[in-house]
């Protein structure tokens, strides 16, 4: 497979291009994670041989059999991640699959590191990067920065918002999946909203809350979505009377 996959010919070679590289892979990683976890879920199933969970350069992941060169041309990920499945809550379960998964995207970038000779300036570099971003456990557990904190507060002000923008026909969830910053009446209010809430980050892709952007937040679980990255619009978040996002959807799948 090209383009950074198993066996591939990508090679990043300076520190900017292996932190894209490792963005890349990371996204790829939370995208199994949260937006595509049923799919990620079934593909992982205990009665099959020892699987791993890859990411790609592309933003792409798969689920497949480790590398059967040795030594691998790459650090390999965790091994046998579909055998405990079904043996501990499936949160824990994916939350244990993301601690692994960042493990594996750190090993894979250093090896890069090491491999075209990275001194210690550019090794530095290369950490403060990676660790500006929200781990993938991060965003899958919803532990990002000031997640817990702020979640409850953001409630209230995306509701109080929502009255005003539905004129008096606001029911609950047409408060509650209105943008969360929308056109405010006053400069003073959008500034403050923007302090108070710039550290909330999406549990899809893990980027920071941005004023001209629809978000949605999720009744079950209480974090924050960009719309695009669930595909809700807000037409759509009009006539959802209790969001679940992908993950917590997936909660309720019969199982086998």
């Amino acid at each position: 497979m090209d383009g950074g996959g198993r066996g591939g010919v990508y090679n990043p070679r300076t520190v900017e291009e292996v932190y894209r590289d490792y963005q890349g892979r990371r996204n790829g990683l939370i995208k199994a994670l949260t937006t595509d976890v049923e799919r990620f879920y079934r593909q992982c199933d205990p009665e099959k041989e020892n699987l791993c969970l890859y990411g790609f350069p592309s933003e792409q992941w798969e689920v497949n059999l480790p590398a059967e060169e040795v030594p691998p041309e790459l650090p390999e990920p965790a091994l046998g991640i579909n055998f405990a499945r079904d043996g501990m809550p499936e949160s824990d379960w994916l939350s244990l699959v993301a601690v692994h998964s960042d493990a594996w995207l750190l090993s894979v970038a250093y090896y890069f590191g090491a491999r075209f000779g990275f001194d210690k300036s550019d090794r530095k570099r290369l950490f403060n990067m990676i660790n500006d971003l929200p781990t993938v456990f991060e965003v899958v557990a919803g532990y990002a920065k000031k997640q817990t904190v702020e979640k409850s507060s953001i409630s209230n002000h995306s509701s109080n918002k929502s009255k005003s923008n539905t004129k008096g026909r606001g029911s609950e969830s047409q408060m509650k999946y209105a943008k969360m910053q929308g056109k405010e009446e006053d400069d003073e209010l959008e500034d403050e909203d923007e302090d108070e809430h710039g550290d909330t980050l999406c549990g899809a892709c893990g980027e920071n809350y941005a004023s001209d952007e629809f978000w949605i937040c999720c009744d079950i679980c209480e974090r924050w979505f960009h719309g695009k990255c669930v595909k809700i619009t807000p037409a759509r978040a009009e006539h959802i009377k209790q969001y679940k996002c992908p993950s917590c959807s997936s909660n309720k799948r019969a199982r086998p």
